[in-house]
């Protein structure tokens, strides 16, 4: 026990920068795939069929294959095949491989949201914007978009809850986030080794970054809560 609390700084220091890593994971790849996943859920409600068929594809193997594969082919393709390793050597080579994998993952499961969201929305609402002179943008941006960003906060709350958890798999490109800073006590980090007590440690973290955006959702689905069916 004596021995635990000597080594409590040092695995806490290293699962503070782990910790770090994760969340500017998910907060890049947050600002990356929900612009994304609102144009690709436009292309798919494209009326131009080979550009919507390409879309929903597209969205379709994404959604389809684990997220874990995608990290690998991403991170290892280009040098594999191509031998051209794109993403360059070190920690920020792979942070930046596993920014743009999970940018694309996620943007295609908010797409699926946001299109569902848009739908939801009755015919009416976009002919009272043109009855009042409104454009097809205008009438969107100021009367559809409030009303469908309440629709979506639920589902979206629950796939942004997923991605803090989803991070984890960063660690099979070799990634350093906040649970291979745990496991590495195992190994021999820092002059410690089998020591498995860090691990339940990053379980901390992960349950109070996931119960500070559950009552985030809370609040925002109150705020929202003046838009009546």
């Amino acid at each position: 026990m004596v021995q635990i609390i000597h080594q409590f700084p040092t695995v806490f220091n290293a699962l503070n920068v782990g910790f770090l890593q994760t969340l500017k994971l998910f907060l890049v790849t947050l600002a990356g795939a929900i612009p994304l996943g609102l144009i690709i859920s436009f292309g798919s409600k494209s009326k131009f069929k080979p550009l919507s068929a390409l879309v929903k594809t597209v969205v379709w193997i994404i959604r389809g294959s684990p997220l874990m594969i995608q990290l690998l082919i991403i991170y290892y393709m280009p040098g594999l095949v191509f031998d051209n390793n794109i993403w360059g050597g070190g920690e920020q080579g792979r942070f930046i491989a596993s920014c743009v994998a999970f940018i694309i993952n996620y943007a295609c499961y908010f797409s699926e949201i946001f299109r569902g969201g848009i739908q939801s929305i009755p015919v009416g609402q976009y002919e009272a914007g043109q009855v009042l002179g409104m454009t097809k943008g205008q009438t969107f941006f100021r009367v559809v978009l409030l009303q469908v960003v309440k629709n979506i906060v639920p589902p979206m709350s629950n796939e942004i809850i997923t991605l803090v958890k989803d991070t984890s798999l960063a660690r099979i490109i070799s990634m350093q986030e906040i649970i291979w800073a745990g496991q590495a006590f195992m190994k021999g980090s820092h002059g410690i080794s089998g020591a498995i007590w860090p691990l339940f440690f990053t379980a901390v973290y992960y349950l109070a970054f996931s119960g500070i955006l559950t009552v985030a959702f809370g609040k925002l689905e109150k705020k929202l809560s003046y838009f009546h069916e």
